[in-house]
């Protein structure tokens, strides 16, 4: 026993330490939330996710504008290429079907050239910038739906925190009691008039109430690292949440869609989007300007005809490409987005169906949980004036020490059921939160 006792003595002065030190570093819930919002790193992550999706949207657009390429080669024939010519053509009397090889060009070949190429109407290229921006909006709806998280953790691991720190305050309370008590329960043993027993009875209870501090105490420190890592601050770092929980009641807000609803109706209209860009390259010819200007040159190094000379290329057209097959490669694709599209609908359905569930659920946790918290409101009063009461009764020798021992049990009882009231209905009006999409809507 005394070894919890002094694990405890060195637990109760680090944290009074702690407190007294960093007492300028209380956290309210807004400084909490404004911190993550702003230094969580997931949220930096999905941040840069939107910037990516940006950049993918204006690359999409940047195939539109006109290519423009410079080209050169230099060839030297070792052996020139050999054309068979037919042989009437210098000698009409010559039978027609005889040929005669013949060697064209020079072996020096020089080219060079600026091409352009632009395409005028792609129906591939509109659909991908349009896929592009759908990407966009997804990335900034899945910001959105990572920022609720964000705000639904750290508000929870707040409210636990300051739960825990309330605990920590009642087993204050329960320990002084208990220690006022032991004292009596020593005097009156002294006095022949109580014995070992019951001594004993009142220091397991002071014990109990030591080890339940002890491990309140670091499930309390745990809470807040685990606040201060959803926060994207170091864990070195000093923060302590606000002491007093007060119970009030929080209104219902106007529902709006739920951001994983928005999500599947985003992702549908980008599979629309790519079915309906297959539909159109499968039928629709795509059409490019293409130009180019440049020269090629011809050179014969051998004297005394040595030569180099270079005569100007130019060029402009269209090009028109129409697919009339591709070994049923855009049908598989086509038939492959048709059933992602079907279990998109089906998935969006089972959203809207489990988001219709937890409204109820959450609406009906929070009504119990506030009928709950007024109730054992009254349960605490009506424990803490037994327990004086009985207090007063062992004094005057018409309560025994067990009627004590009931008494302060019950007292920590209610405590810890009011405790659990507040935080269940704190839980409660955060998943309504969720659930009807106004989790931003927070009473500071």
């Amino acid at each position: 026993m005394l070894v919890s006792i002094h694990k405890l003595i060195f637990l109760l002065f680090s944290l009074m330490g702690w407190s007294t030190v960093q007492a300028q570093n209380t956290w309210t819930l807004k400084q909490c939330l404004d911190t993550a919002l702003r230094y969580n790193k997931t949220l930096q992550m999905n941040q840069n996710n939107i910037d990516i999706s940006v950049q993918r949207t204006k690359e999409a657009q940047a195939n539109l504008i006109p290519k423009v390429f410079a080209n050169s080669e230099y060839k030297y024939f070792l052996e020139l290429p050999t054309q068979l010519m037919p042989m009437d053509i210098f000698n009409p009397q010559v039978p027609s079907g005889q040929f005669k090889e013949a060697q064209f060009g020079v072996p020096h070949n020089i080219s060079a050239n600026v091409q352009l190429a632009m395409p005028l109407y792609s129906p591939q290229i509109l659909g991908t910038i349009k896929s592009a921006k759908v990407g966009t909006e997804l990335s900034k709806l899945q910001f959105q739906k990572s920022v609720e998280q964000v705000l639904y953790d750290v508000t929870l691991l707040y409210y636990n925190a300051q739960i825990l720190k309330n605990q920590l305050s009642f087993l204050d309370a329960n320990l002084q009691n208990t220690s006022k008590l032991l004292q009596n329960i020593q005097l009156l043993n002294e006095q022949l008039l109580a014995t070992g027993t019951d001594v004993n009875k009142v220091k397991l209870q002071a014990e109990q109430l030591s080890t339940q501090k002890e491990i309140v105490l670091n499930k309390y420190v745990q809470v807040l690292n685990a606040l201060k890592l959803n926060m994207g601050v170091d864990m070195d770092s000093a923060v302590m949440v606000e002491n007093n929980i007060t119970f009030q009641h929080v209104p219902d807000s106007p529902p709006k869609i739920n951001i994983d609803i928005r999500i599947a109706q985003t992702q549908l209209e980008s599979l629309t989007n790519e079915l309906q860009t297959l539909k159109q390259t499968k039928y629709v010819p795509s059409v490019s300007l293409t130009a180019a200007y440049g020269v090629s040159g011809f050179g014969y190094d051998r004297k005394p005809n040595d030569f180099l000379k270079f005569f100007p290329v130019g060029f402009a057209g269209l090009q028109l490409t129409y697919p009339i097959f591709n070994g049923t490669v855009t049908h598989r694709k086509m038939s492959q987005l048709k059933r992602h599209i079907n279990n998109n609908n089906l998935q969006t359905q089972l959203l809207k169906e489990k988001n219709n569930m937890d409204l109820m659920n959450f609406s009906r946790q929070k009504i119990v949980a506030e009928q709950t918290v007024l109730h054992t409101q009254n349960h605490i009063a009506l424990a803490q004036s037994i327990y004086n009461q009985t207090i007063l009764q062992q004094k005057q020798g018409t309560a025994s020490l067990t009627d004590i021992l009931l008494a302060d049990n019950s007292l920590r009882d209610a405590q810890q059921q009011y405790l659990n009231a507040v935080i269940d209905y704190l839980k409660a009006d955060l998943g309504l939160k969720m659930a009807n999409g106004t989790i931003k809507v927070i009473t500071f």
